[in-house]
């Protein structure tokens, strides 16, 4: 039984949000701020990216900027551990493509990847960067109410594992921080992992809503943490057997690091979805 492993993007595998960082570290906080109560968030980062572009910022500067976001080693430990050992690592994101691939380039672990969904985006023929919406909600709305209009994360969920599963029953772990991260949660099953960060809004919704997550919940705090607790449940998940054969035919640009067994279980906890 194979491992399939989603992340989140913002605040999961990087520190920061990285819409909030390029437009901090590139002086658009004051026209964001002045912005955000009138536009969607998505027409709102548009909208800064092409005031940057207008006040002489290139896409270099964007990218740039991406480049200093700190990303936790441990957190790369992990990806590079699990793709060495066969996993199939995902992102989806409410953040965009541009910013995500640019990070993940960077520090040597886009390879690593077998699909990133996420918010397209585009530079145009005047080099502006250009960020669209994963759902258009005016031409196909998604029509779930616990996310936001652009991206629903549950419907994406639905849409991976329906083929994954068709050709045979994967272990999903799912790795988020925020709200967005609550409906994809929902759609995992009692054979799948959930790992939210703790003390984050996913984290909270989980804690404090006892009845919907039929996923076994790993917390974690760091990236320590992040890489210990998903070394084990793949060490879990693959078997000793399958671990031992994949630890001998490692190759390929990610290389594993140690993975301790563990024999420590987590922990299921049942939330209602919020009124």
């Amino acid at each position: 039984m194979g491992v399939v492993v989603i992340f989140d993007f913002d605040r999961t595998i990087i520190e920061n949000d990285s819409d909030n960082w390029v437009t901090t570290q590139l002086g658009a906080s004051s026209l964001f701020d002045l912005l955000r109560p009138s536009l969607p968030w998505n027409s709102l980062m548009d909208r800064v990216m092409t005031e940057l572009h207008s006040q002489g910022k290139s896409i270099d500067d964007i990218a740039n900027s991406l480049k200093t976001i700190y990303l936790d080693p441990h957190i790369v430990s992990a990806i590079k551990s699990a793709h060495s050992l066969g996993c199939d690592l995902r992102v989806v994101s409410d953040a965009n493509e541009f910013f995500i691939e640019t990070v993940l380039k960077h520090h040597g672990i886009l390879s690593c990847f077998t699909d990133i969904v996420t918010n397209p985006s585009f530079v145009d023929k005047e080099g502006k960067l250009r960020i669209l919406p994963y759902h258009i909600s005016s031409v196909s709305p998604h029509g779930c109410a616990l996310c936001p209009p652009n991206m629903c994360k549950g419907k994406i969920i639905e849409k991976i594992m329906k083929p994954v599963n068709a050709e045979e029953r994967k272990n999903f772990i799912y790795l988020g921080d925020g709200k967005g991260d609550y409906c994809p949660s929902l759609k995992l099953t009692n054979e799948d992992y959930v790992m939210p960060r703790d003390k984050y809004p996913l984290s909270n919704l989980i804690s404090n809503n006892p009845d919907l997550i039929k996923a076994k919940v790993y917390r974690w705090s760091n990236g320590e943490e992040l890489e210990r607790t998903l070394s084990e449940l793949i060490n879990k998940l693959l078997g000793r057997d399958q671990l031992n054969d994949n630890l001998q035919n490692l190759s390929g640009e990610c290389k594993l690091e140690a993975i301790p067994a563990s024999s420590e279980e987590g922990y299921s906890v049942a939330i209602p979805v919020p009124r």
